[in-house]
């Protein structure tokens, strides 16, 4: 063995290295209470969120549907004008009401309106200097649309036969107090002296839109329907032709459907609601984004004059014909004048909510920015990415970040769950952290809560609301009123300034002091308000946050 040639200096080897570990220890734990200071929790995951999910699945599921309606070609069919003529043919037509006498009679309109119909391709495309590139906006338009609102809920999917009945499970839909075949029934089964199905519904009556040779149809025109034939390939055949036609009027509800053979029952729905109308804008832009024509800026103001110049200006810097909405209710308001500003005056106090209500409500454009009033604009407040973002995935609604004058910039991500609670109410969580990055946009998130500086669609922003009960205080609450119908994102490279809180008691003016009092001084009605929302609005019994 080797002498050790260290010994001697082994007592001062052993304190250093005790100090070493300690050093170490020390500097990890700064790293980790660091790390665990500015770490958010959230999800590593990457999701892309730009285009629907489950295209390869339709295309499996139309093929087998085709399929299924192509079977028994050489069975012939005779076609009835009176149920097929009620059918829907994927195309519609605007037309007049014909001229008759009764429309000659005196005053015929009063008794008898008459319908009118109007070209609105024409009307709006026959002076247009760009037809053509309105068709594309529009479709471009109309695809972000459906992207964002079909769901793999929407699509046919047929049951086959099993039971041995075969049925659509889902996919089926029918416009109110209209007519549509269902597609994909079928019987499969051995070999009997005669084949027979029973059809029953609630909301609507059955028919054939055509009809098949050797096969029975008993109950026609009612809510339930019979069929039945010895041949096993008739039948199959006669209910390709079933129809559906809802007869009790409801905007949106479903129908549920029982088939059935003597010895085997299955059940299905069918949707019975109007197709979503969808709303397009048409910024008139094409290429780079043009933010004026796409975008308009909404704030409210109380008490804060010069913090609300100091935003405008602000903006005029970065984006000079952007239009600024302005709600104020100020007990005593000032004119807020300037080019691409609207200022709207509200009764004195009406709050916080109320005033986003009232600027949203003014908003033409597709997206609406809502920023506070001590807000201010700088280089890294890119609305254009906030724009891309919302163009180029199913987002509704993306944030930003805010920047203190200390340095740091928050991004308040929070996501949102809601237990079922039964008699007593549901349980509500909120979690700071966010479910997964966004595929294509570095520093980009899902969450569903963010900071006070928001792009949203405008129609969805709108059709969540803002409770005017809020006054003084809100924010999260137009979150959890949004939950399930908001997908939410946040950014955190896109940045707003806030303007320094930070003031010296003796250095407050009396505009100062009388903001401080009338916006942190809640009253005990306020804040009985407040947990109403929580505890009656929203059905909660008790709420959980970190």
């Amino acid at each position: 063995m080797r002498p050790r040639c260290y010994t001697a200096l082994h007592p001062f080897l052993k304190m250093r290295t005790t100090l070493r570990k300690l050093l170490g220890i020390g500097l990890v734990s700064g790293v980790l209470l660091t790390l665990f200071y500015w770490w958010v929790p959230g999800d590593d995951s990457t999701v892309d969120i730009g285009t629907r999910h489950g295209d390869t699945i339709e295309k499996l599921l139309e093929k087998t549907y085709k399929d299924i309606l192509s079977s028994y070609p050489d069975i012939s069919y005779h076609i009835k004008d009176n149920v097929a003529g009620h059918l829907a043919l994927n195309m519609c037509v605007c037309e007049t009401e014909k001229e008759t006498i009764r429309n000659r009679l005196p005053y015929s309109n009063l008794l008898f309106p008459r319908v009118w119909a109007q070209n609105l391709q024409l009307a709006f495309l026959g002076n247009n200097e760009d037809p053509e590139g309105v068709k594309s906006r529009r479709s471009q338009e109309y695809n972000g649309f459906r992207r964002r609102t079909s769901t793999p809920s929407d699509v046919l999917i047929v049951a086959e036969a099993n039971s041995p009945l075969q049925y659509p499970t889902q996919g089926v839909e029918v416009r109110p107090l209209k007519t549509i075949i269902i597609p994909g029934l079928g019987l499969k089964e051995n070999p009997r002296s005669r084949h027979m199905v029973n059809l029953s519904a609630e909301l609507g009556v059955f028919d054939v839109a055509a009809t098949v040779d050797e096969v029975t149809v008993i109950g026609a025109g009612e809510k339930s329907m019979v069929i039945s034939s010895p041949l096993l390939l008739s039948l199959n055949r006669q209910l390709q032709f079933v129809t559906y036609t809802n007869t009790l009027f409801h905007p949106s509800t479903a129908d549920t459907v029982q088939f059935a053979t003597d010895r085997h029952r299955s059940v299905f729905t069918i949707k019975v609601r109007h197709g979503i109308i969808p709303k397009l804008y048409n910024s008139r832009s094409s290429g780079e984004y043009n933010i004026s024509a796409l975008v308009t800026i909404a704030t409210k103001t109380l008490l804060r004059y010069d913090k609300l110049q100091e935003l405008i200006d602000s903006i005029r810097e970065f984006y000079p014909t952007v239009t600024i909405v302005v709600a104020d209710d100020n007990q005593h308001p000032r004119p807020v004048t300037g080019p691409h500003v609207e200022h709207y005056i509200m009764p004195f106090g009406k709050g916080w909510f109320a005033g986003r209500n009232l600027a949203v409500s003014q908003v033409s454009t597709k997206y609406v920015l809502w920023v506070d009033d001590d807000f201010f604009f700088t280089a890294s407040t890119n609305l254009e990415k906030m724009v891309d973002i919302l163009e180029k995935t199913t987002l509704d609604l993306v944030a930003g970040g805010v920047r203190e004058v200390t340095g740091y910039t928050a991004t308040f991500r929070h996501t949102i769950s809601v237990d079922e609670g039964g008699d007593e109410g549901d349980c509500l969580h909120i979690r700071k952290g966010y479910h997964h990055a966004i595929e294509g946009f570095p520093n980009c998130v899902v969450a569903d809560a963010v900071i006070n500086f928001f792009m949203g669609r405008t129609d969805k922003v709108r059709q969540v609301g803002f409770d005017p009960r809020m006054a003084r205080r809100g924010h999260l609450e137009f979150f959890i009123d949004g939950l399930g119908s908001l997908h939410i994102g946040s950014c955190s490279d896109v940045i707003v300034n806030h303007a320094s809180k930070i003031r010296l008691p003796w250095t407050k003016t009396d505009n100062d002091k009388a903001y401080e009092k009338f916006r942190y001084s809640l009253t005990t009605d306020e804040r009985k308000a407040s947990d109403e929302v929580y505890y009656f609005k929203n059905r909660f019994k008790c709420m959980s946050a970190n």
